[in-house]
């Protein structure tokens, strides 16, 4: 009986193919010693899709990583797009421009540096964010998904990530930050009113979890700001 890593395996070599510089960029990433919790290639291509299927131009990505997901981003917006992404660790930060550089695609992102509590106030005033990408530190998740909605406008599409964590986010009294972290943003979009949203579970290479997507209806502040 396949299991559900040969059912990723297949899917993957099926419809994501051969990708040198995804490819190169994981082995970077592996080389450097940065723990492998990026997305998996098939969760890649679909955000990929999901990107060109908004029409998306400007892409905010909070939590780069060794910029897996960004060379994804970045191929999704075209050569007149841009994708911003932030990282707290400067050498990740590092590793992701080399691995952009070496994608051919470093013209359309610009990496900051930062921690994203102390990065996203600096892009109010900027053109409104088509997407926003959160996968950082799941502690976080309310005070980026209040972000992408200050950040955004009616129509933004907003993908949080690993967001069943194994099955414990239905589990209210769990004492794993993580997990309480992701129930927090889970239940944020089910009830502020500038998100209308629904999560998948998913089963990939990298096990049981899953993502939310939601549209932001109300762009701005929220409830009492």
């Amino acid at each position: 009986m396949p299991t559900h890593e040969d059912v990723d395996a297949f899917l993957t070599e099926t419809l994501v193919g051969s990708d040198p510089a995804g490819a190169a960029a994981l082995a970077a990433q592996h080389d450097a010693g940065l723990p492998a919790i990026e997305v998996a290639p098939v969760n890649a291509k679909f955000l990929h899709l999901l990107t060109r299927i908004a029409g998306a131009r400007r892409v905010l990505e909070i939590g780069t990583l060794g910029g897996y997901s960004t060379i994804w981003f970045a191929r999704a917006v075209g050569p007149q797009g841009t994708v911003v992404t932030i990282e707290a660790e400067s050498a990740n930060a590092a590793l992701a421009r080399r691995n952009l550089e070496h994608a051919d695609l470093a013209a359309r992102v610009e990496v900051r540096v930062g921690r994203g509590a102390d990065v996203l106030p600096t892009l109010e005033g900027q053109e409104p964010f088509d997407l926003v990408f959160i996968d950082a530190d799941k502690e976080s998740n309310e005070l980026y998904l209040d972000w992408a909605a200050r950040l955004g406008r009616p129509g933004t599409v907003v993908v949080l990530d690993n967001v069943v964590r194994g099955g414990e986010v239905a589990d209210a009294g769990t004492p794993d930050s993580k997990v309480q972290g992701a129930r927090r943003g889970i239940l944020m979009l089910g009830t502020d009113p500038r998100f209308d949203a629904t999560a998948l579970q998913t089963l990939d290479r990298k096990g049981w979890d899953g993502v939310a997507v939601a549209i932001l209806v109300h762009a701005g502040a929220g409830p009492g700001a």
